[in-house]
């Protein structure tokens, strides 16, 4: 009977149209886009530490070390002045005074519009004669030469004013040495650069990136003994970059090493290389339908999405497995597959149960990893019914199945002896599961970055180096419009003012510190006294000191200025204000105007909050941490216990008998409960991606204990069926077992998951499962 080629035509016509998808499709790897959306401030706070979102986004932090101090400051002068001239950067600064003069012009041009101290009383004939005799004492200090530059223009001190308060809420900086930024000790110069790119622009951010070591190199090029020199970069786009060519190296390369221990297993079997492509095309049909749902039902797929997808690997050849490895020579492929296709739909729809629970997961990365799940094992067993059988040649047979079932038999010829030892390992595993010391659970946020420890660690440094290191506590409050919330900053700093002078707290940020709003604007410009006035109090002033009558002509001149400057706009900003700016307030697409206002050195939290306007809350990112992270490992339990009351419901609604059903779910069980004790005995903490690894277990597991439960109409087809079976776990534990060596997290944590516990579900289904009587 010739077989029906049009599920063969689909299969081809609908894999073709999900590889245009996929070619073109979007893909990220910021954790906030793996988070849920923020549904309070500090939630919205947390994440935008975590994020590659903003402004924040473009910031490239450089390290250049192991050279003396005059090199260092050499590479740093050189690379900088190659860097100011690439269009790619929108600021360099290294402490030269290139690097602080646009901030310098910035806050002189406008330092009327700027000061947050200019009131009435401060312009009043008293206050400017304290200004001025403040002025004539400096003018004979060693600030004399500097001040008697700007003392004309500004006798009052604004610009000296906005520069302190902007210093204030920027943190301490690095130190200046030979003219440029460097460590404490000498040891390392920094540079922080900001790209023209957003941190999401991962082609024009890794250019960027090649700009900075071309221009390392070329300066090392000139150099006498330039080899013991070091570069080093950090930041929220080079982890993006270095994000996607990890997970490129590992889904790539480490793929292409689990297959290739899932191929020479299969080669064992088959001995055939056509039947090996065969049994493939369930796992390239999964992986491209899976990745195709996520983007049309997300818009985008996260990196850990894909890492994921290269997971599905194992249980998507199962289903090929099954099929030819119990074909019988003596009819076509589509028979086998019509006599299997009762427990592989059975054990499919086990595992769709399990991961269908993660639909309903808040945690977007979860939500994707459960369509992903579902879509590809829908689409896997779907092949391995209609589109592989038609391909397979008549009377095709897996020759060295024998073999590879041999072990499972011995398990089986001495299940008691087997039995008590596996018995012993679970009441072993509970014992030390419940005796456990240090918690059980990962209790750190960034232990789900995909970025390796050391390149945490270094940014951490850098971050330090650079006096760039993120605050953990803030003041936060929504509002309605960028006016508002700025406003609502004006308001709040008499509070804080206070505060500091209490000692309650060290300093503090306030985006209206950067740029006032327009009513302040307007204040300020207003606020000077009309007509003849001033310069009626100056001349009053300067009676009894030292200064000439028209020596604050300049002065005059800029206030008039001020008295019709336009209102600034973000857009003014020189690069590393609005950097501040946009890091403190920023529009979310639910929240609205969202401010997150740093505080330094808080001592006095109780006082703090009596003095805070209804509104504005005091967020800790370290609670909030904790608590986002202990929200996502109970929605995944919960999750995961849902999917396995779904999937017991499953297979007693089919089986329809309790004590088959409990022999196909207690050995999931055991298995899950003895890897768990084994991970932690490993000097491991449970992640949130080992539950998916336990659903991976439980879904893999499934379907060895339905094939063991499976009644058998002869020894061969049995034998088949235990090859099949091994089969399948020696290619998954293969393929799972080389993601374990993966620096990506997700990947890691999986791998070794899935890779012991489905080995424990083969031995504890093999010991405890028997064939269902008739």
């Amino acid at each position: 009977m010739r077989a029906d080629r049009r599920p063969l035509w689909v299969f081809g016509v609908t894999m073709l149209v999900c590889l245009t998808c996929v070619v073109f499709g979007t893909y990220r790897t910021d954790m906030a886009a793996f988070f849920p959306a923020p549904k309070t401030l500090g939630e919205t706070a947390l994440l935008a530490q975590v994020s590659g979102d903003g402004a924040a986004s473009r910031l490239i932090l450089v390290a250049i070390d192991q050279a003396p101090e005059t090199v260092l400051t050499e590479f740093s002068e050189q690379i900088a002045s190659r860097l100011r001239r690439n269009a790619a950067f929108d600021g360099v600064l290294n402490g030269d005074d290139a690097s602080i003069a646009p901030i310098q012009h910035f806050v002189w041009d406008h330092r009327f519009q700027l000061d947050p101290s200019l009131t009435p009383e401060r312009l009043n004939r008293d206050e400017i004669e304290k200004s001025l005799r403040q002025d004539a004492s400096l003018l004979s200090s060693d600030l004399g030469p500097m001040l008697a530059q700007s003392l004309p223009a500004d006798p009052i001190g604004s610009a000296m004013t906005v520069g302190e308060g902007l210093q204030q809420s920027g943190g301490a900086g690095p130190e200046t040495r030979s003219g440029v930024w460097m460590t404490k000790d000498g040891s390392r110069a920094m540079l922080l650069l900001y790209a023209h790119a957003s941190g999401f622009d991962l082609d024009a951010q890794q250019a960027a990136q090649k700009s900075v070591s071309d221009a390392f190199d070329a300066v090392r090029s000139t150099l006498k003994h330039p080899s013991s020199v070091r570069l080093r970069m950090s930041g929220p786009g080079v982890f993006a970059v270095a994000s996607r060519d990890a997970t490129k190296h590992d889904v790539s390369f480490l793929s292409l090493l689990a297959a290739a221990g899932a191929i020479l297993f299969l080669l064992l079997a088959y001995r055939s290389v056509l039947t090996l492509g065969l049994a493939l095309l369930p796992v390239i049909g999964a992986i491209l339908a899976g990745i195709t749902f996520v983007l049309l039902g997300f818009g985008y797929v996260h990196a850990i999405t894909l890492g994921f997808g290269v997971t599905l690997l194992g249980e998507a050849l199962d289903y090929s497995i099954y099929v030819l490895t119990q074909s019988d020579p003596s009819e076509h492929a589509t028979g086998t597959a019509r006599s299997l296709w009762p427990t592989l739909r059975l054990g499919a729809l086990v595992s769709i149960a399990g991961f269908g629970a993660m639909l309903g997961s808040g945690f977007i990365g979860f939500a994707q990893l459960g369509l992903f799940s579902m879509v590809g094992l829908s689409v896997a067993v779907l092949v391995a019914r209609y589109v592989l059988p038609s391909l397979v040649p008549f009377g095709f047979r897996a020759k060295g199945a024998p073999l590879i079932g041999h072990p499972l038999r011995f398990i089986r010829s001495h299940q008691p002896v087997i039995r008590g030892a596996l018995g012993i390992a679970v009441i072993a595993a509970c014992g030390a599961l419940l005796t456990h010391k240090g918690g059980l659970w990962q209790t750190d946020l960034l232990s789900m970055s995909p970025l390796p420890p050391e390149t945490q660690k270094l940014d951490t440094t850098l971050r330090n180096d650079l006096g760039l290191v993120s605050p953990s506590k803030f003041l936060a409050w929504r509002a309605r419009s960028r006016e508002a919330a700025l406003e609502t900053g004006e308001d709040l700093r008499p509070t804080l003012e206070a505060l500091v002078t209490r000692g309650a707290i060290k300093g503090y940020s306030l985006p209206s510190l950067i740029l006032p709003s327009r009513k302040m604007q307007a204040y300020r410009r207003n606020v000077w006294p009309h007509g003849a006035t001033l310069h009626q109090r100056f001349a009053e002033a300067l009676i009894h000191l030292p200064f000439k009558p028209d020596a604050f002509t300049p002065f005059f001149v800029d206030v008039e200025k001020a008295r019709t400057a336009p209102d600034l706009k973000p857009e003014d900003l020189p690069p590393l204000l609005g950097l501040r700016l946009s890091s403190m307030l920023s529009q979310n697409e639910k929240m609205g105007w969202v401010v997150l206002a740093p505080l330094d050195g808080l001592s006095d939290e109780a006082g703090l909050k009596t003095h805070l306007p209804s509104g504005v809350d005091l967020v800790d990112l370290e609670k909030q941490s904790r608590g986002l992270l202990y929200r996502f490992q109970h929605e995944a339990v919960t999750l995961a216990v849902i999917g396995s009351i779904a999937v017991i419901a499953l297979i007693l609604s089919f089986l329809r008998n309790v004590r088959t059903t409990g022999l196909v779910i207690l050995p999931l069980l055991g298995a899950v409960l003895v890897t768990a004790a084994l991970l932690m005995a490993h000097g491991e903490k449970l992640s949130i991606f080992m539950i998916v690894g336990f659903m991976l277990i439980v879904a893999v597991g499934s379907n060895y204990g339905l094939f063991f439960a499976r009644r058998y109409e002869s020894d061969e087809k049995r034998t088949h069926a235990l090859a099949s079976i091994m089969l399948a776990n020696c290619c998954t534990v293969a393929a799972y077992g080389v993601l374990s060596f993966s620096e990506i997290p997700v990947l890691h944590d999986v791998g070794k998951t899935v890779a012991i516990g489905t080995f424990l579900c083969l031995l504890f289904g093999a010991a405890f499962t028997n064939e269902a009587k008739a």
